[in-house]
């Protein structure tokens, strides 16, 4: 047979492809588009880089418009938010979406607006800090000055509008405001789908208005000496459990479809965890190492902060007759010159009193009562809701939320039908001695532990 030379066929095909699809490589000018899932388990690796690359692009767009609007304004203000917001610390509201949207199961549509939605939550927990920076004269925030300290510093300390308002805390406000308006900019242009956009956007307009209420009942505490056990729950809860947890992952929920009983099992959850983590951040304000919480020791104190651990003391030292622990309390919150002596009293009242372990013991039994609501939770990645456990545990024990979770699934997330019960309430504080605290059940594993390190920005913002 004659050999046939390379010429005579020069449109002679290439030899297919062999081997495994994913070490393919796709032919010149063409890129791999990942699968939805791909996509999401990829997000999973690394949940804050995901939204943090969300953010950039966001806020790109929100400078170039500002530059566009005014060269000053885009300088002193448009930049301060987004580099605050873009250096922003481990994302928490935004992991509480992110998985609780793959606890429900995420489908095709929902990775890009649960991206956006993430990208939001942390524009509100700017206004929020900024904000919350002015009210309380802060002049740091995450180891630099605050932005309404630099911007007094760029025009000099003399700088004060007319009635002697000072300008950096008037100019921090509007700061503020800037970043919540970028928020609702930001969740108003995300595409939605139809089935969950009325339900997405309520959950968003109830947590903004929360985190307000919260603030606000937290500023009245201060100024009227509130000292109710059931007021510091409540604070606690507008502040901290709902803004931070309950409604990120109510607004995951929403954007994954979920059933209205699997919507309330993460609900209870996200509450129980919230208040567990307002609860952590009170005693680690008096108790904590300031090496290590990032913040002064006795602040709430001597800003006369209404806490349960304080309300706790008060009230065990009033049915108790001790008034001497009375006295030691009353005097001490609100007074900004509170001695480290004066301090050392309270911890020992506080301790004598056993409100530091009724506190514990409640903590102890809403992380019990949280995982209990999450395992109620079904039709999503098992590996999603461990993920979500083991976040709620830490945030609730203290500890930063780690910056990478585990490994994603290995295999895709399997579906059930089977509806989840309804939760319980959180269970009411602990009565009698602290010889006495309630015995929860054994923890489930997912959310085990009790470590004593700083407690992640945000719990009282």
């Amino acid at each position: 047979m004659r050999r046939t030379a390379a010429q005579d066929h020069p449109a002679a095909a290439p030899c297919p492809p062999t081997g495994p699809a994913s070490l393919r490589e796709p032919p010149p000018g063409h890129r791999r588009v990942p699968s939805p899932e791909s996509e999401a388990r990829l997000i999973d690796a690394d949940v804050p880089a995901a939204v943090g690359r969300t953010l950039a692009a966001v806020l790109g767009e929100r400078r170039r418009e500002a530059a566009h609007l005014d060269p000053l304004f885009a300088r002193d203000l448009a930049e301060r938010v987004a580099r605050f917001t873009l250096d922003g610390g481990k994302r928490l509201r935004s992991q509480f979406l992110w998985w609780a949207l793959r606890t429900c199961g995420a489908h095709p549509g929902t990775v890009a607006p649960a991206l956006r939605f993430a990208a939001g939550l942390e524009l509100i927990q700017t206004c929020a800090l900024v904000h919350d920076d002015v009210m309380d004269g802060s002049p740091l925030r995450r180891g630099r000055p605050a932005l309404h300290t630099a911007l007094r510093e760029q025009y000099g300390s003399g700088a004060r509008r007319p009635g002697g308002t000072d300008f950096g805390s008037s100019a921090a406000v509007l700061a503020g405001d800037l970043a919540l308006a970028w928020a609702d900019d930001t969740v108003a242009d995300t595409d939605l789908p139809d089935a969950v956009r009325a339900r997405v956007r309520a959950e968003w307009r109830a947590l903004r208005t929360e985190m307000v209420a919260g603030q606000y009942l937290d500023l009245h505490g201060q100024v009227t000496g509130a000292r109710s056990r059931a007021q510091a729950l409540r604070v606690a809860r507008l502040k901290s459990a709902l803004y931070t947890v309950e409604r990120p992952l109510a607004l995951g929920a929403a954007l994954a479809g979920a059933d209205e009983r699997t919507a309330r099992s993460l609900g209870a959850a996200g509450r129980c965890a919230g208040i567990a983590f307002q609860l952590r951040d009170d005693l680690l304000g008096v108790f904590g190492d300031p090496e290590a919480t990032g913040k002064p020791s006795g602040e709430d104190i001597r800003e006369g902060k209404l806490t349960y651990l304080t309300a706790v003391g008060r009230a065990r030292a009033q049915s108790s007759g001790d008034r001497a622990a009375v006295a030691v309390l009353d005097a001490a919150l609100g007074d900004p010159q509170l001695s480290a002596g004066d301090l050392d009293r309270v911890r020992a009242t506080l301790v004598m009193t056993g409100a530091r372990e009724v506190v514990e013991a409640r903590i102890d039994h809403l992380v019990t009562l949280a995982g209990r609501h999450l395992a109620a939770v079904t039709g999503g990645s098992p590996r999603a809701a461990e993920r979500l456990g083991h976040l709620l545990a830490t945030i609730a024990r203290g500890e930063p939320p780690p910056d990478r979770p585990p490994a994603p699934d290995p295999l895709p997330p399997t579906v059930s039908n089977e509806p989840a019960p309804a939760p319980d309430e959180p269970a009411p504080a602990p009565r009698g001695g602290p010889s006495d605290p309630p015995r929860p059940p054994a923890r489930p594993a997912s959310v085990a532990g009790r470590p004593r390190t700083a407690p992640h920005e945000g719990a009282s913002r």
